[in-house]
């Protein structure tokens, strides 16, 4: 799964993604060996299992930080939207050529209300960012709406002929965006429209269809940042009014934090609501006063800088993840090397025990006997759906994990 980061220029988009993918510890693999310059790896935060069982992990593929799994995941830095881009216009073309790759997309708002339509700077206030949010939906709408318009026709005399029904035909020629039959189908039963006669639809119900169907297959929540700017704290409660889940952020306090911790000038993890300094003596006048505001305006005022729940919440909450941690040995909870805890996935919730053995290995999931749950050691059948932060143990004819 992949989360993309979208929104028009300067609104800290740039600062956003630079903030989440600076590492807090160097990592020696993760499950990315190619990653082009718009994308990144990110981590979600997890409470680690090692603190459960009181046991001393060795992470392989992720990283803990005291009792904290921190997963890597993709992100993709999409261009920066400007109105009229789903014509061309701007960077539209490449923004709408990162965003079909998205599972799930984070729109990073200026809350303060600093930047115009176009991304220019402008005095803070005199912006509506409500309006950045109902112009980005319409950008992606009318893109699929551009999409299909060309051959729609076409599509509407196939299904009325009787020779392929809509959401086969929809799904077929939306493949390259990753949209399912079953969001199709959802879409049209959400609008209350009828995919066999789609003839009967009006342009107005073509793009409430599109505009249903982006917000189920492309779902999106806001990361309302500036928010130590005035006035982003009014307009946050006019966002927290739209249907969308509304993350106040300061992003560019997160980006501060990760660089002083990456220079061990401070103790601080991605999403703490708080930091020690480690070192007083090696930072400047300038700095210390800057980590006190950001102590003081934002992570006493709102427990973080918003970055890290942005990006759990579009894991967790959108794409609705669960965290497994699959071991050889579930007495000791370790891999055939004796590594304790070595590897934490990130999996759609839904994941049955042996879809999550094709996960790691297509042998695994070929020749799959059975799986053991380690909490209760317990033997689980291959249509065990998996539950977040479960630990298994996967049996097969050729090896065990």
């Amino acid at each position: 799964m992949i989360v993309g980061i979208v929104g028009k220029p300067n609104t800290g988009k740039s600062t956003f993604f630079s903030a989440t993918t600076l590492a807090p510890v160097e990592i020696g693999s993760y499950p990315f060996t190619t990653i082009k310059p718009n994308r990144g790896i990110a981590y979600v935060r997890s409470p680690c299992a090692c603190k459960e069982f009181s046991l001393q992990d060795n992470p392989v593929n992720s990283i803990c930080l005291d009792g904290i799994r921190l997963i890597p995941v993709e992100l993709i830095d999409c261009a920066g939207l400007v109105p009229g881009a789903w014509q061309g216009r701007g960077l539209g073309n490449q923004f709408l050529d990162e965003i079909r790759r998205a599972d799930a997309l984070i729109h990073i708002i200026d809350a303060s209300g600093a930047t115009d339509s176009e991304g220019k700077l402008c005095k803070p206030g005199t912006h509506d960012p409500l309006e950045d949010v109902d112009f980005l939906e319409t950008e992606i709408t009318m893109w699929l709406a551009q999409i299909l318009k060309r051959d729609w026709s076409k599509l509407v005399r196939t299904v009325e002929s009787g020779k392929e029904d809509l959401p086969s035909l929809l799904e077929e020629r939306l493949s390259g965006l990753a949209f399912k039959r079953s969001q199709i189908i959802e879409a049209a039963r959400k609008t209350e429209l009828s995919t066999e006669k789609p003839a009967s639809w009006s342009e107005d119900d073509f793009i409430r269809f599109l505009d249903m169907l982006r917000s189920i297959a492309k779902p999106m929540l806001l990361a309302a940042n500036k928010i130590d700017i005035e006035p982003a704290e009014e307009n946050l409660e006019r966002l927290k009014n739209l249907d969308h889940i509304v993350i106040p952020c300061c992003a560019e306090a997160e980006l501060a934090l990760r660089r002083a911790a990456e220079k061990k000038l401070i103790d601080y993890r991605p999403g703490d609501c708080n930091f020690n300094v480690l070192e007083p003596s090696k930072l400047t006048e300038s700095q210390t006063k800057a980590l006190q505001v950001v102590k003081e305006k934002v992570l006493l005022k709102f427990g973080s800088s918003g970055v890290q729940e942005a990006i759990n919440m579009a894991f967790f909450r959108l794409l609705n993840m669960i965290v497994v941690y699959p071991v050889e040995d579930v007495e000791h909870l370790s891999d055939h090397q004796g590594r304790v805890l070595p590897d934490a996935y990130i999996i759609p919730y839904g994941t049955t025990a042996r879809q999550f053995a094709y996960l790691i290995h297509t042998e695994l999931g070929e020749s799959f006997i059975y799986a053991v749950e380690a909490r209760e050691k317990k033997r689980i059948g291959e249509n065990y759906v998996l539950k977040d932060r479960d630990i298994i143990s996967i049996v097969s004819a050729k090896r065990r994990i």
